[in-house]
């Protein structure tokens, strides 16, 4: 793949698109880290709350590293998007979860997997650009393949996590 030098992107890019892709990645991103920050603190002092504090920690250092490609590759962050993600993670508290206030065994369950979903649309996101804009000389350093292998290890945290708020959810934990 050739670089373009005048746009600083591989050629046949379209660097509008990558600006708009990036932006709604960070956007979820921002979402789905307040959303495991809020799962973390419901589950403090549970058996959940060291799988879902490493998520934590990855979770941030992911969308960090997002936002170091970003700037690499010299696209604003537009600050619109990521407020709109913020409030809807927060909106998203109002859902219904069988409790007429406060945590339930079921929210786990629905929090795990919009973490799940989100992992995946990250997982995605690097590999795309791993086969868009690997070549991009402004990305070296940026080990988008340990990127996407990270997300499959959250993915499948998740999952096992997910079954076990699922059993304990339904009654099926013995």
């Amino acid at each position: 793949m050739s670089i373009d030098a005048s746009a600083g992107m591989a050629a046949g890019v379209d660097a509008r698109l990558i600006a708009i892709y990036l932006n709604d990645n960070l956007a979820g991103a921002t979402g789905g880290l307040e959303l495991a920050r809020r799962a973390l603190g419901a589950n403090r002092g549970t058996d959940f709350e060291a799988p879902l504090d490493r998520l934590v920690t990855e979770i941030a250092e992911d969308r960090a590293a997002l936002r170091d490609v970003m700037t690499r590759l010299e696209v604003t962050q537009d600050p619109l998007k990521v407020w709109a993600a913020w409030a809807a993670e927060k909106a998203g508290r109002l859902k219904l979860n069988g409790r007429v206030s406060g945590y339930s065994p079921l929210s786990r369950v629905v929090e795990l997997e919009v973490l799940a979903l989100g992992v995946e649309g990250k997982r995605a996101l690097w590999r795309a650009l791993a086969r868009t804009c690997a070549d991009d000389a402004r990305l070296v350093g940026v080990d988008l393949d340990e990127l996407a292998r990270r997300a499959d290890r959250q993915r499948r945290l998740i999952e096992r996590e997910r079954l076990r708020a699922a059993d304990v959810a339904f009654g099926t934990d013995s």
